[in-house]
């Protein structure tokens, strides 16, 4: 992605740190929730390595091309178990997300060489591009209200943990937030 590189190693760290949480997740669960926290894993690492900084990685043209299929596919599993609710719906298309970021990264632009922190980068389609930063500012701005406590909790603030459900809302937030900064950035 383009941008300055703290921009890019805050997003890092935050993806990574998201996958990693999802991954410990994966083991806790079973079912259809286990599914979940393994394409939220998939989807926090893969943005993580999307949003590495030029000077840490620069990956080769063909690797643009192995992003949008592996997301393609994913996105095909997110389709596929659409009808089953949960959150599927938004697994599609932040995995569509994800293969339309790829795709605009290995477009050469102006004759430039495509990809990662190229100045020459196309911004991409502008229409597709406007969608999905109004999706993912809904998606934020709704996950967001959900988390505002109504009341405290009986046994006071320390009787939250880190393993209930609003934590792996909180994970999806931080991967939405990650999303609308890099289609902002691109």
């Amino acid at each position: 992605m383009h941008g300055p590189a703290l921009s890019a190693w805050l997003l890092l760290t935050l993806c990574g740190a998201v996958g990693v949480y999802c991954l410990l997740r994966m083991r806790r669960c079973a079912g259809e929730e286990r599914r979940t926290a393994g394409s939220e894993a998939l989807m926090g690492f893969g943005m993580a390595v999307m949003a590495a900084p030029p000077a840490m990685l620069t990956p080769p043209a063909w690797s643009w091309a192995v992003y949008a299929a592996v997301f393609g596919a994913a996105a095909l599993r997110a389709l596929s178990a659409v009808r089953r609710g949960g959150h599927h719906l938004h697994h599609l298309l932040g995995s569509l997300a994800m293969v339309y970021m790829a795709v605009v990264m290995a477009a050469p632009a102006q004759g430039a060489h495509g990809g990662h922190g190229s100045a020459g980068v196309t911004a991409g389609v502008p229409l597709v591009t406007g969608a999905l930063l109004a999706y993912y500012v809904v998606y934020v701005l709704r996950a967001g209200t959900r988390l505002v406590p109504v009341a405290v909790p009986s046994g006071g603030p320390s009787a939250a943990r880190s393993t209930g459900p609003e934590f792996a809302l909180v994970c999806r937030l931080s991967m939405a937030l990650a999303m609308l900064a890099m289609l902002v950035a691109l």
